[in-house]
């Protein structure tokens, strides 16, 4: 198996192919992570071909086993920059949607309900909490990479994803999930 290390290598090589692998598998991942930011998935998707874009017309250094770091930090820079600029609106485009009248089946139903649950909850959580839970349990970093992308120790992100598991356990069960796993 490619590792990313070695795609990258073979865009700066001149091959487009690395470029194109390594936007397929980190597109939309990085895109939800943006969005956790944005809150808009719009923007999120621009910011990411522009972290994209970033990347592959500065050809940093990057060591190895370090590119999903140093791609998830250059996003977090990007996004809470572009955070700081940029103005928010009141749209009523969101006051005129019809809900949906499709019928679903009952575990979809409860599936669906479980994630919003989760998606609110996750919301109380300090940020520095939910960006650490986010990277090692979505992403699958390890708590060295999350530390490297958030500019923190590797034991601080070891205590934020205990208290945040706490945190976000308490939460999900004041919503009535109480088979919630540590």
């Amino acid at each position: 198996m490619v590792t990313d290390e070695e795609l990258y290598r073979q865009y700066l090589y001149g091959d487009e192919a690395g470029l194109e692998a390594l936007i397929r598998k980190y597109g939309d991942p990085l895109t939800f992570y943006i969005n956790g930011y944005l809150h808009d998935v719009h923007e999120a998707e621009d910011l990411m071909l522009e972290v994209f874009s970033y990347l592959f017309t500065k050809k940093p250094r990057i060591r190895d086993g370090g590119f999903k770091s140093y791609l998830y930090k250059a996003a977090r820079h990007m996004a809470l920059r572009h955070k700081s600029r940029r103005r928010l609106f009141f749209s009523l485009d969101n006051l005129t949607e019809e809900p949906d009248g499709q019928t679903l089946v009952e575990e979809v139903v409860r599936t669906k309900e479980r994630d919003q649950i989760l998606h609110l909850c996750m919301a109380e959580l300090k940020p520095d909490y939910r960006e650490a839970l986010y990277l090692t349990y979505f992403e699958a970093m390890s708590y060295l990479q999350a530390a490297e992308v958030m500019g923190k120790s590797e034991k601080q992100i070891t205590n934020m994803v205990y208290r945040g598991k706490e945190r976000l356990r308490g939460l999900l069960e004041r919503e009535g999930i109480t088979n919630a796993k540590p």
